[in-house]
């Protein structure tokens, strides 16, 4: 039985215990998330944008919720600091809201992992749909050529287009990668 992403019931003996491994996945990947969006805070915020850091966000697919985990608390790590470094402010929408995108984007991901480039481009959709949604409150509209359309819509285009790029075909490809070399036998999650 879960109780938590990081304790479990061992059946025979009803004791909880913290599993190291799962816990190190998810300091692993919300480092790296975060690491990827500060060192690359120009071109990871604003209304045409291009996250590397989500690249790693298909590997729920292989490492599961420690993975799931790891790259919504990277998010709001590097959002919250990113966003400082880029704007000079802090923007708890986008904090709160581009952590819980990248969550119900990982875990659509996850639960897609049989049909993966499906989920890769449905996560990149969620993350389009839901950061762009709010993001045009506080950033200027891209001028990408859709100045007929509203600022709310060209947004959402915008960042849905950015992260079919990262996600749905650089993640994609990372995903695949790492699936072939058989480097997620070695720290699978158990769930």
């Amino acid at each position: 039985m879960v109780l938590h992403p990081f304790r479990l019931i061992n059946p025979g003996l009803e004791v909880e215990y913290l599993d190291v491994r799962e816990i190190s996945l998810t300091a692993i990947s919300a480092a790296l998330y975060a690491v990827l969006l500060i060192l690359l805070a120009q071109i990871s915020f604003g209304p045409i944008q291009l996250r590397i850091a989500d690249c790693i966000i298909p590997l729920a697919a292989l490492f599961g919720w420690p993975w799931i985990w790891g790259v919504t608390l990277g998010c709001f790590i590097g959002n919250l600091i990113g966003g400082m470094m880029v704007f000079g402010f802090l923007n708890p929408t986008d904090i709160i809201l581009g952590s819980i995108a990248n969550l119900i984007a990982a875990y659509t991901i996850f639960r897609l992992r049989d049909h993966r480039l499906i989920g890769c481009i449905l996560g990149s959709i969620i993350i389009g749909v839901i950061v762009g949604g709010y993001l045009w409150l506080f950033v200027p509209a891209p001028d990408i050529g859709l100045a007929y359309l509203p600022v709310w819509a060209a947004m959402i285009i915008s960042i849905t287009g950015s992260s079919l790029i990262a996600i749905a075909i650089i993640g994609y490809v990372l995903l695949l990668t790492m699936s072939r070399l058989g480097i997620s036998e070695i720290a699978r999650s158990r769930k």
